[in-house]
């Protein structure tokens, strides 16, 4: 008896997703998303304008993207990923397609259905492109995640909704979860 062949799947595969998919290609293997519930989207708006505006207001030179943007994280053309919300520091890593490499600083907000996604999968996979700093926020918990790239490991820190969070790849950005509005 003859197994079927899996199939791997490409970059150009991934790009010929129709646009209203979200899917996400991952060493090879097409992961499709559901829509994120309404408080998935404030989270990500408000920690979005929040850092946002303190890059604005320190005329950094870094960049911040919201989901849907494609984040290559190898050149071996088999993994795209696109984070909840993304933040390069390296303008020669932006393309028209989105970041081709490690993003300083990624933040994932936990749907239901895709906790394994982010707090295994993709864990690993951004601690091996060299992510300086991975947040998981989870709504449900209302708890963070904060993980810093040591010496090619992550150290991990927990938070929660009360804290006052301070961002290790900036000296003076602190997050005060309890200011901001998720109603």
């Amino acid at each position: 008896m003859s197994f079927p062949k899996e199939r791997y799947y490409t970059e150009e595969d991934y790009y010929n997703i129709p646009k209203d998919v979200r899917a996400e290609l991952i060493d090879g293997c097409i992961y499709y998303q559901a829509a994120p519930s309404r408080i998935h989207q404030k989270i990500l708006s408000e920690l979005h304008i929040t850092i946002g505006n303190y890059i604005k207001s320190k005329q950094f030179y870094c960049e911040i993207y919201p989901a849907p943007f494609a984040v290559k994280l190898f050149a071996d053309k088999k993994t795209i990923v696109e984070p909840d919300i993304s933040v390069i520091c390296d303008r020669n890593k932006l393309t028209d397609r989105g970041c081709t490499g490690a993003p300083d600083w990624i933040i994932e907000i936990i749907s239901s259905g895709n906790s394994s996604h982010d707090y295994i999968r993709k864990l690993n996979l951004y601690a091996d492109a060299g992510v300086r700093e991975y947040w998981i926020v989870n709504p449900e918990e209302k708890n963070i995640l904060l993980y810093s790239l040591e010496e090619s490991k992550f150290k991990m820190n927990s938070y929660t909704f009360q804290d006052n969070i301070k961002v290790n790849i900036y000296d003076d950005l602190w997050i005060d979860f309890q200011s901001l509005d998720f109603s």
